[in-house]
């Protein structure tokens, strides 16, 4: 789409700043107009009222069309021409993410367990419409885009793979029960980011980590070299039978958490917070020293706490393998927990999805869009001096 620059009438918007409180929405209203008329010019090749030779067609009146946005819902005049071939991008608000929360929402409607802040919600965004007929049209479309998108082939190797769950409830033979939404992302040789998966399970185990993992593989995931994820039993278990050649990092953020359990309630925090000082250290060498005074210091206080950490720490320190630069970004699941949160900010509003389908399309349409946005970035890590050296010592590690 050319993009058009803009001369938006300026003593209008100042006089909506100064006299209206609620100036967003008819400030909005004028940008997009001016919008709808630029691409109008730009189109017909002449501004209204101009004599241009050239000249692709005439002007002819307007219609009204409402725009529903977060502000609110704007009405807008469409301008139209002769021929009736003007079309506009601007209508095209929704994100796929929106489109499925809509589809969640209008279905816990229809099938009569929705609030009256869900009605609400779904009047505002598509209108009086709740008919399932208009739900099969706003999912028929996303469906097909999230299959292929869930199906698609992973040519290329990712030495690097981030994997982590979270609970989302859903509603199942009229039972609200929490389902496992297990997420997968990887990175590849040049450096950038993909989410190469995303599916339910009935709960995190062996065999439900196993089948995504394996799901990953028969679309062709290979090269993976060192995967981080929490310490949970049954991934740990997954990821040895089908990754075996790849080195395993514990997350030491969730490690930290862990920590926390083998605690008194009345603690001196300065244990902790010493203890998360150890995940800066440059070498391994260097982080190893650390840990053993911190040992030495804390031995007789918290020798609970100790022992435990003397027993799983080195889960934690794979990441001393990789190149410095990298250290920062795969000693954790950090990057995925911040898509979580992404998740978790939009199934809230839902709250229980009504079946398995719109839990997974919403997850799944927030993915891609996740997903595109990383494809966007040039660079994410220069994996170029990860050199063959090391891949080897990366490839060695159990």
């Amino acid at each position: 789409m050319t993009v058009v620059k803009l001369q938006p009438a300026l003593a209008e918007i100042k006089s909506l700043l100064s006299a209206d409180k609620d100036f967003l929405q008819p400030l909005v209203r004028t940008v997009l107009q001016e919008v709808l008329e630029a691409e109008m010019t730009e189109a017909l090749g002449a501004a209204k009222g101009e004599r241009v030779e050239g000249r692709l067609g005439y002007r002819s009146g307007h219609y009204c069309r409402a725009l529903v946005t977060r502000i609110g819902k704007i009405e807008l005049r469409v301008p139209q021409d002769r021929q009736g071939r003007f079309s506009t991008e601007l209508f095209e608000r929704y994100q796929r993410s929106e489109k499925a929360l809509v589809a969640a929402l209008t279905e816990m409607y229809i099938q009569g367990v929705s609030t009256r802040k869900v009605k609400a919600i779904t009047e505002e965004l598509i209108g009086h419409s709740f008919s399932a007929s208009s739900v099969s049209a706003v999912v028929k479309k996303l469906d097909g885009e999230l299959a292929r998108f869930a199906r698609r082939r992973l040519a290329e190797p990712f030495p690097y793979l981030v994997l982590d769950a979270r609970y989302e409830k859903v509603r199942i033979d009229s039972v609200i029960q929490s389902q496992a939404v297990l997420i997968a992302i990887g990175i590849d040789w040049e450096g950038r980011r993909q989410v190469l998966g995303v599916d339910l399970a009935n709960r995190e185990s062996r065999s439900s980590w196993r089948e995504f993992l394996m799901g990953l593989k028969e679309r062709g995931l290979h090269g993976v070299e060192f995967v981080v994820s929490d310490d949970h039993e049954g991934l740990k278990k997954a990821i040895a039978e089908c990754l075996s050649f790849a080195a395993w990092q514990r997350c030491y953020v969730h490690f930290l958490r862990n920590a926390i359990e083998h605690l008194p309630r009345k603690r001196d925090d300065d244990c902790l917070q010493e203890l998360r000082w150890l995940y800066d250290r440059r070498q391994l060498k260097e982080a190893k020293a650390d840990i053993k005074a911190w040992i030495e210091k804390w031995q007789s206080r918290y020798s609970k706490l100790v022992a435990w950490v003397e027993d799983n720490i080195e889960e934690t320190l794979t990441y001393y393998r990789l190149p410095l630069a990298h250290h920062r970004n795969m000693k954790s699941t950090n990057m995925l927990e911040r898509f979580n949160e992404e998740i978790r900010r939009r199934t809230r509003v839902a709250r229980i999805f009504p079946n398995e389908a719109s839990c997974l399309r919403l997850v799944r349409a927030l993915a891609v869009e996740q997903h595109e946005r990383w494809q966007e970035d040039h660079r994410y890590l220069n994996m170029a001096f990860l050199k063959e050296a090391q891949r080897e010592k990366l490839k060695t590690a159990a």
